[in-house]
């Protein structure tokens, strides 16, 4: 069955160009030019994949990305104006699934289609399978679920932050590199001045906060990427 993606940008001359591009690729494409609609649209049917321009009327894009993500979990990639850094970072935080600064090439918003598709097969093998939950001091990772628990409570992570989490809490103690955290959490290789990963891992330190004893969880290693800190033994007690 052929993937479905809503198009969300109020360029029709762009749409029509993806919608010939996607379509030879094997996708079925709609487009929508208007915020409102698109935000309506894409809630109330059910798409594999949502492209959305932050630049749009009626509703903007971050807008219609909290819509989108009141109801939905379904993958999201913005279209952000080359060099407006600040868009790419809000749309991340907001739940976006991954980015492209205008213009592009449509061979790469095929690209990061295929790593979106790639990473939720993965997820869908995994569910299928019992997998180990991982426990790393107050934190509970269940995979199965896709659920972090710290103290109880469950975290409202987005689907990217918990799988940039579960890459780190499985390697709890070891550096995991910028490169390996992008091709294992996000599914595609990491692309010159790409900060996603970094924006990612800043979210996840704001929304864990510190460890107990007020020391990093979440570590940066200086050129190389990040690690889990391990708690010490009075506090994993």
């Amino acid at each position: 069955m052929q993937s479905r993606i809503l198009v969300i940008d109020d360029d029709r001359d762009l749409c029509s160009l993806l919608a010939d591009y996607l379509s030879a690729e094997g996708f079925t494409i709609e487009a929508v030019h208007d915020g409102s609609q698109g935000a309506a649209q894409a809630c109330a049917q059910n798409y594999d994949l949502v492209v959305l321009d932050v630049m749009l009327p009626g509703l903007n894009g971050f807008e219609v990305l909290r819509k989108i993500r009141a109801g939905s979990a379904v993958p999201v990639v913005m279209l952000t104006a080359r060099g407006e850094e600040v868009d790419r970072i809000v749309g991340l935080e907001l739940g976006a699934d991954d980015y492209l600064p205008k213009p592009f090439n449509p061979r790469e918003l095929v690209a990061r289609i295929r790593a979106i598709q790639r990473r939720s097969a993965a997820h869908q093998r995994n569910d299928a399978v019992l997998e180990t939950v991982l426990v790393v001091g107050d934190l509970t990772l269940d995979p199965g679920r896709r659920a972090v628990l710290q103290g109880g409570q469950e975290l409202p992570l987005t689907s990217v932050e918990f799988s940039v989490l579960e890459v780190l809490m499985t390697q709890a103690g070891r550096v995991v590199s910028r490169e390996e955290l992008c091709n294992q959490a996000l599914g595609r290789q990491l692309n010159s001045y790409d900060r996603s990963i970094d924006v990612h891992v800043s979210s996840l330190r704001r929304k864990l906060g510190p460890a107990k004893d007020g020391s990093e969880r979440l570590k940066s290693v200086r050129g190389v990427g990040y690690i889990y800190l391990r708690p010490t033994v009075e506090e994993s007690l």
